[in-house]
């Protein structure tokens, strides 16, 4: 286990290197006159080109990189090359935001849709056929309509909750539940309809195996061989399906925090890129490659507590 651990790690490792080498080589040539935007359209050539050898922009772009990721690998990320503030505090000030509604979104998701997916395999019939009705649904319609949709009607018409705007959960418990409430909700609904038809098809599958023929056969119940044999066999393509719906929502939270005016990482992943900030940029990078690797190895070491005889190679 520990040296499954140590790979997976090492492994990690490499991919941060390549992800922030490839996002760097993009953000070099597309980035433009930074220089300009930070001091405005109305400054002269000769302060934009002093500006430009202030942060290094003159410099081949291995040279740049190779300052960035030296810094990067003690903790160092920089600052801010338009507020001046330091990358480390502006994007873990505005992690707990998106974290807090994409691991609201899953865990919603998660729950709900083991309910559906094992009713659906089980039950089977009309149970079955309202089940896929609802994971077509889900597919279909895009997030972002999902999400006007759940302001329209509960924001702007019954007034249960705020259209805009977060509180943070260290100010009012509260008023933080009410304004990750639609954010997440908004979030969970594709993520459900994806799970659900991986739990489904998981379950059916593990149905139709020997062992709960067997297991049936010497007087076990249906809720028993179904919650403690059989999910534990299909849990696993289900984790798995969940992980990938965790970096996608990653994804998605850009749209829905900037429709319901949230402080996350989305909101300042357009900002920054908008205007070629790439300290932020970088630091936004790196820390989501971070959470992808960190989820990735946390569902491989739950795939093998639900199953032992899962062999992590």
């Amino acid at each position: 286990m520990l040296s499954f651990i140590v790979r997976r790690l090492l492994s990690g490792a490499v991919l941060l290197f390549v992800i922030t080498t490839v996002a760097y080589a993009l953000l070099y040539v597309g980035g433009g006159d930074i220089a300009r935007r930070i001091l405005g359209q109305n400054a002269t050539q000769e302060a934009v080109a002093a500006k430009a050898a202030e942060l290094g922009l003159d410099r081949p772009l291995w040279e740049q990189y190779g300052g960035w990721l030296s810094q990067a690998v003690t903790g160092d990320l920089g600052r801010s090359w338009f507020s001046g503030q330091l990358v480390s505090v502006g994007v873990s000030s505005r992690l707990a935001v998106t974290l807090s509604i994409v691991i609201g979104a899953v865990l919603i998701a998660a729950v709900i849709a083991v309910v559906l997916g094992v009713l659906a395999a089980v039950r089977g019939g009309v149970v079955d056929r309202i089940v896929q009705f609802i994971s077509v649904l889900g597919f279909a319609i895009p997030g972002f309509l999902i999400a006007l949709g759940l302001v329209l009607v509960f924001a702007i018409n019954l007034r249960l909750f705020k259209a805009t705007g977060y509180v943070p959960i260290t100010t009012d418990v509260g008023g933080w539940i009410a304004s990750v409430t639609l954010p997440v909700i908004a979030l969970a609904i594709g993520a459900i309809a994806s799970v659900t038809q991986q739990v489904r098809g998981s379950v059916v599958d593990a149905l139709s195996r020997d062992y709960v023929r067997t297991l049936r056969s010497r007087g076990l119940g249906s809720g028993r061989v179904v919650y403690k044999h059989v999910l534990r066999n299909a849990g696993g393509p289900a984790l798995a399906i969940l992980a990938v719906q965790f970096v996608g929502l990653l994804g998605g939270a850009v749209i829905v925090e900037q429709i319901f005016a949230l402080p996350g990482l989305g909101q300042l992943a357009v900002q920054s890129t908008t205007n070629g900030d790439i300290p932020i940029v970088m630091g936004l990078v790196l820390a989501t490659a971070f959470i992808v690797v960190i989820v990735n190895l946390l569902i491989d070491l739950a795939q093998a507590a639900l199953n032992p005889k899962v062999r992590l190679s």
